[in-house]
C-alpha cells in the first residue's frame, strides 16, 4: 500500500473541478494507493519519458499527474487541471 499525498497546488483545483471528475480523482487515487503508481487499467494513461511523471485523463478536459516521490512508499498527485496547462503540454 502507498502512502498518496496532493500538492496545495492540486488540493486547491480539486475544488474548482466538477462533482464527478472528483469521483473519478477519488477513485485514481484509491487504486494508486493500493496498487501503486502503475495505472495501465486506467485509460488514456501514460508515463513522460525521462520524467517519471504520471497521468491519465479523468475525462476530456480534466488530467491528474502524479509521481512516486519514495520509491515503493509514497506517490504525491502534482497536478489536476485542464489538459492545456498539464505539465506534459510544455514539453
Amino acid at each position: 500500500m502507498y502512502n498518496v499525498v496532493m500538492s496545495k497546488s492540486a488540493v486547491k483545483s480539486v475544488r474548482n473541478m466538477p462533482k464527478q471528475q472528483q469521483r473519478k480523482l477519488h477513485k485514481l487515487i484509491k487504486d494508486i494507493r493500493d496498487g501503486g503508481p502503475v495505472r495501465l487499467n486506467w485509460p488514456n494513461y501514460g508515463v513522460l519519458k525521462g520524467l517519471d511523471i504520471y497521468h491519465c485523463h479523468l475525462s476530456h478536459k480534466w488530467v491528474a499527474c502524479w509521481v512516486e516521490t519514495e520509491k515503493g512508499i509514497t506517490v504525491e498527485v502534482t497536478y489536476v487541471g485542464s489538459r492545456g496547462s498539464a505539465p506534459y503540454a510544455k514539453h
